[in-house]
């Protein structure tokens, strides 16, 4: 049976928070400093490689918490609240599974590859690997996945902000849009990066104290835990629960979806291909950098979730049917009626702040990849080529106010969703999982033909949509939830996508070994045999010692939620 989703357009008006002077004031306050280190980052904006990625100058700590701050958006804080009061500890399967791993295998073993390579951009890799033909079809899935998701941040903004200030939605999108616009504009990715930086404090001083208020509210984690397992049961208290083949749970999922769609196909194919993210990386000053980006924010992902998962719990204590057609209050709205039950003027500000900071990093990142996927790698490969480096640079700025007028435009395909994150989960097996078949099988696999990544990548993306849009639409297969058939969706588009390109490769001709050097697992290339710089050798800054460490660390925090 499907879960009923309703539509968050009515956000609940009696959310409308208690702000007063002090609370915009702190908003002001961050309004002015985004724009500062927009006109700041301005300065070192002299090519295009400065514009699109920072001139691969920026230190390792910073690509770091830039990376795990463009994964907190709005539809990660939303989102991930909404899948704690509706599916529970569950949620911990999209971190410590769903992120950490994969997360490891991108800075391990393929950031050598795209750093090495010296590419600007995750569809300029296939292009390197591949042929034209599979680089101009990932730029342009890529390109519209990034407007898509861009607008789910823009709706979500402005839903939110209409129910909690008084907003009206356009004033909510043509502020923060224009914000977002105004300094990448100006400072390209640099700009975008810093600002992340500082989002990434602001989002933790907006969580913490809803987390431990909602604690207090609540009895702490034992008055929690006994109130939840009293009406939800006992499965939803923790991780594994439940999960056996043939179970049922609130997830509509078994333990082998779980490990195989959300742990391998959906994890890998988001964190290793999504260009908004390896993107962060690509702008590292070394190689070196580059590996631990990924690895210095798996750390704070680790323990992120207990911010977001708490959270929604709480909510699903204090509204017991929120979600459901016997409450005016839907999964999205967690963290907004928290925000309003829980939080003094003041503390308030800062919650509202960190939850628009929120909803720009994930706007901004999405923003800035796409400019640079469609100036880099449709644009000036196959519309207006060898142009002086300057017009890109001011194309580069046109395409991103394009960019946010039709990220305007796709908000509202978000709608139909209750809870956000299961739209976010949708598109990502549409589009990361196909791409990431094809980097999987093309860097691990020397045979696989130049021809082999268009077709893959187009019989990926077109099974995973047609496993969602009919098997599990028109009811064909019975899927409990949204979140379970993106999980199948993203196994069916995985194993369309492998199937085709083993088919093709028998069939035509490989790319020769002379021009695989440094893309494929096995050989090398100059930029990978990059000595460490001055510091970077020491031991606690060792890729592998952070990697497996994360690993270990994410392993162990399952221990309490699965007995």
């Amino acid at each position: 049976m499907q879960i009923p989703t309703y539509s968050p357009t009515y956000m609940a008006a009696e959310l409308r928070l208690p702000t007063n002077w002090l609370d915009y004031t702190i908003l002001g306050i961050y309004f002015v400093v985004v724009l500062g280190i927009g006109f700041a980052a301005r300065r070192s904006v002299k090519t295009s490689l400065d514009f699109f990625l920072s001139g691969r100058s920026l230190p390792a700590w910073v690509t770091g918490l830039a990376f795990i701050a463009a994964n907190l958006g709005a539809t990660e804080i939303l989102g991930m609240a909404a899948n704690s009061a509706q599916y529970g500890v569950y949620t911990t399967h999209w971190y410590w599974i769903g992120a950490i791993p994969a997360m490891v295998f991108l800075g391990l073993v393929m950031m050598p590859f795209y750093y090495g390579s010296k590419v600007r951009s995750v569809p300029e890799f296939l292009l390197l690997r591949f042929d034209k033909a599979a680089h101009l079809l990932s730029s342009i899935l890529f390109a519209f996945a990034a407007i898509l998701i861009a607008g789910v941040n823009l709706y979500a903004l402005a839903i939110v902000v209409e129910a909690l200030l008084g907003w009206p939605e356009w004033v909510a999108i043509v502020v923060a849009g224009a914000f977002v616009l105004a300094y990448i504009t100006l400072g390209g990715l640099s700009s975008a990066i810093y600002n992340e930086v500082l989002q990434f404090f602001v989002i933790l001083a907006a969580l913490i104290p809803l987390t431990v208020l909602g604690l207090k509210k609540v009895g702490g984690w034992d008055g929690l835990s006994d109130a939840l397992t009293k009406t939800h049961g006992a499965d939803f208290m923790t991780s594994w629960g439940g999960t056996g083949i043939g179970n049922e749970n609130p997830l509509g999922a078994n333990w082998l979806t779980i490990v195989l769609g959300l742990g391998f196909v959906l994890s890998f194919g988001y964190w290793t291909t999504n260009f908004a993210e390896v993107q962060r990386a690509l702008s590292a000053k070394n190689l070196s950098a580059a590996q631990r980006t990924p690895l210095i924010a798996a750390f704070p992902k680790i323990f992120i979730v207990f911010l977001v998962m708490i959270p929604g719990l709480v909510a699903a204590v204090l509204v017991p049917r929120i979600g459901t057609s016997g409450s005016d209050l839907q999964y999205n709205d967690a963290i907004p009626y928290l925000m309003e039950a829980l939080l003094p003027n003041g503390v308030l500000g800062i919650a509202v702040t960190g939850l628009l900071a929120a909803f720009m990093a994930g706007m901004a990142a999405n923003i800035s990849s796409f400019n640079t996927v469609f100036t880099t790698d449709i644009w000036q490969k196959y519309v207006v080529k060898d142009r002086e480096d300057t017009y890109y640079v001011r194309f580069g700025r046109m395409i991103t106010a394009l960019g946010v007028l039709a990220s305007i435009g796709t908000a509202f395909l978000a709608s139909s969703f209750s809870n956000i994150m299961s739209y976010l989960q949708t598109l990502f097996s549409f589009f990361n999982v196909p791409m990431f078949v094809v980097f999987i099988i093309g860097m691990f696999w020397k045979r696989s033909s130049m021809k082999s990544g268009f077709w893959g990548l187009l019989a990926g993306t077109t099974a995973a949509m047609v496993n969602y849009f009919w098997i599990y639409k028109q009811g064909i297969i019975d899927i409990p939830s949204d979140q379970g058939a993106n999980f199948v969706s993203a196994i069916a588009g995985f194993v369309a996508g492998a199937v085709v390109m083993i088919a093709v490769t028998i069939f035509t001709a490989p790319k020769p070994a002379e021009d695989l050097q440094g893309l494929v697992y096995g050989t090398t290339s100059p930029g990978m045999s990059e000595p460490p710089a001055v510091g970077d050798d020491a031991w606690y800054r060792k890729p592998a010692l952070l990697g497996w460490g994360a690993v270990i660390l994410a392993a162990a925090c399952y221990i309490p939620f699965s007995f």
